[in-house]
């Protein structure tokens, strides 16, 4: 994995009292927006002022990018089985987005040692987005599709790049032994649960 990588697969940053916007000093609180800065692959804090500055692409002169907050979820995404056999994902979760600086799709999965990538198949990525027209439309570098595999089908969510660092940190705090334990499943499913309470349901592929 190159250094980029490592630097953009850290947790997204959360907001202590008296923080500041990393971007102009103002005060932000916790809940607050991310900017992405595309070179460094840093994710920054920022207030209300600076995020909306670069909620467009090529804002900033194309170097930073503003993580967007839209939540989709197909609940049978029937498309993502042979996708999912085909990069060989060990556990039930794995999140692809389209890298622009590296000009290539990627995929990790979480693991008690933190995002872990898995080599994405020609074509793969592609097929996802043709299972469903709204998924089509994800950002690259701020958006994923977080792939989560059930009992005897799949759901598949677009989310901003930060959820997955949420995931990614979730197991990498909880995690115990092989399968994980018992505390960690329970985190998992209570971070599903949440996210498809939040999340706008559509058909899935």
């Amino acid at each position: 994995m190159t250094e980029g990588l490592r630097r953009f697969l850290k947790p997204a940053p959360r907001a202590k009292p008296g923080e500041r916007c990393e971007m102009c000093t103002e005060p932000i609180s916790e809940e607050h927006g991310h900017v992405i800065d595309l070179e460094s692959r840093v994710i920054m804090c920022t207030c209300r002022g600076c995020y909306l500055l670069f909620t467009h692409s090529g804002a900033g002169g194309k170097r930073h990018r503003a993580v967007p907050q839209r939540y989709l979820h197909a609940p049978d995404f029937t498309q993502a089985a042979g996708v999912w056999e085909s990069i060989g994902i060990p556990v039930r979760m794995a999140f692809l987005f389209r890298n622009s600086v590296l000009d290539k799709t990627v995929a990790f999965y979480p693991s008690p040692a933190g995002a872990t990538e898995s080599l994405l198949p020609m074509g793969a990525w592609e097929e996802l987005l043709a299972a469903n027209a709204e998924f089509a439309t994800v950002s690259p570098d701020v958006e994923a599709l977080l792939l989560n595999k059930l009992d005897n089908t799949f759901e598949c969510f677009l989310v901003p790049i930060d959820i997955c660092y949420e995931l990614v940190g979730l197991v990498k705090l909880h995690w115990r032994g092989f399968d994980g334990g018992s505390e960690a499943w329970t985190a998992i499913d209570g971070f599903f649960a949440a996210l498809r309470e939040r999340s706008e349901v559509v058909s899935g592929g």
